[in-house]
């Protein structure tokens, strides 16, 4: 049953990717984590090779329908897949099981990870919930020395959470590379495959990975991303935004109850 669970929540994933541009990771850590029982470090990983893989067939499906600009995906991918590289292969294999302490009480590695995912979370879930879209609002064009900065941190956090970060990166996209926002959910997909499976190789040398399920959940996500991207033109947009964001905003209010609560 919880196969099932897991396969129908790899569907999801690739669904929601297909329709955002963005958001499968928020999906997939916790499926993975407390539907299918992976370690939080482990199940990282696993997103950034499921997320990164789905994304990659969106990106060359965007490609041939004119949605991707390749080369202002290729500006924003380049210093972040640096970022989440360097933080999987030396950050993350070096962080403590016991991180630091709050008075006597010790804050454990794989707690603070699903903290730090939920607080991220519940940020994007706001930003989709109360932010409104005005595309025919004039948008600014890529100020390159404001947003490397930004874009390393975003790849740095994307390194330590196993998020692809298409919820971070479309608004930069729209808002400083001047995007549309079709072009941008291609655009996104592009960056978050090459950051996910440059972050997943920087794992392949700390971990041990389960292939056949990985490839074969990764195979259902790409399934669910194809059918994503053919709903994308008949669903209303701001109201997937608001759906979704308080669909995430449940997931980590979820996540925050089982890390303090422990039910």
């Amino acid at each position: 049953m919880e196969a099932v669970l897991g396969y129908i929540g790899a569907f999801i994933i690739g669904l929601i990717l297909g329709l955002m541009g963005g958001g499968g990771s928020i999906l997939t850590v916790p499926l993975l984590v407390y539907a299918l029982g992976v370690s939080p470090v482990i199940a990282t990983a696993y997103s950034l090779f499921i997320v990164g893989t789905t994304s990659a067939f969106g990106a060359a499906q965007n490609y041939y329908k004119d949605n991707l600009a390749v080369k202002t995906g290729l500006m924003i991918a380049l210093p972040s897949f640096i970022a989440v590289y360097l933080t999987r292969r030396y950050i993350v294999p070096a962080l403590p099981e016991i991180l630091t302490y709050v008075g006597s009480e010790p804050v454990y590695r794989d707690p603070f990870i699903m903290v730090l995912f939920a607080l991220i979370m519940t940020g994007a879930a706001i930003s989709l919930i109360f932010k409104k879209s005005d595309e025919s609002a004039s948008v600014k064009k890529l100020s390159y020395i404001y947003v490397l900065p930004l874009v390393i941190l975003i790849g740095a956090i994307m390194g330590l959470v196993g998020s692809g970060g298409g919820f971070m990166f479309i608004p930069m996209l729209v808002f400083f590379g001047g995007l549309p926002m079709k072009k941008a959910v291609g655009t996104s997909l592009l960056i978050i495959a090459l950051n996910s499976l440059t972050g997943f190789i920087g794992d392949l040398q700390n971990i041990s990975i389960n292939w056949s399920f990985l490839l074969s959940f990764s195979v259902v996500s790409v399934f669910g991303i194809f059918a994503g991207s053919y709903l994308h033109r008949y669903i209303n947009e701001n109201q997937l935004k608001r759906g979704f964001g308080w669909f995430i905003l449940l997931m980590a209010a979820f996540i925050l109850a089982k890390e303090f609560i422990g039910f």
